[in-house]
């Protein structure tokens, strides 16, 4: 993780996807409440965008590029390149991992 980012270890996220959109709520320690909506590429790649609020009391908004692999188990990772369009308009990358 970016040290810019706002996610954490204790972040969970629960996806919805309906065709090729796709929601998302999450949360964490550090995000009060969030909230992600994307459209999904013939080759399942992600072109979201999301707006959440910390625990600071910001509201933070950004857009991610979010590509999937599928592990060996069937659980997917996402590697993820991002920007806030908020605050100092930092970059950074994640992964995500499913449990």
């Amino acid at each position: 993780m970016s040290k810019n980012s706002e996610v954490t270890t204790s972040t969970v996220f629960r996806y919805k996807q309906n065709g090729a959109i796709l929601t998302c709520d999450y949360s964490s320690d550090s995000i009060i409440s969030g909230h992600l909506i994307a459209l999904v590429d013939d080759n399942g790649c992600l072109n979201m965008r999301y707006h959440q609020i910390n625990t600071n009391g910001e509201l933070m908004t950004g857009t991610c590029q979010s590509t999937p692999e599928i592990l060996p188990n069937g659980k997917m990772r996402l590697h993820e390149t991002w920007q806030w369009t908020s605050g100092d308009l930092s970059k950074g990358s994640s992964i995500l991992e499913e449990i």
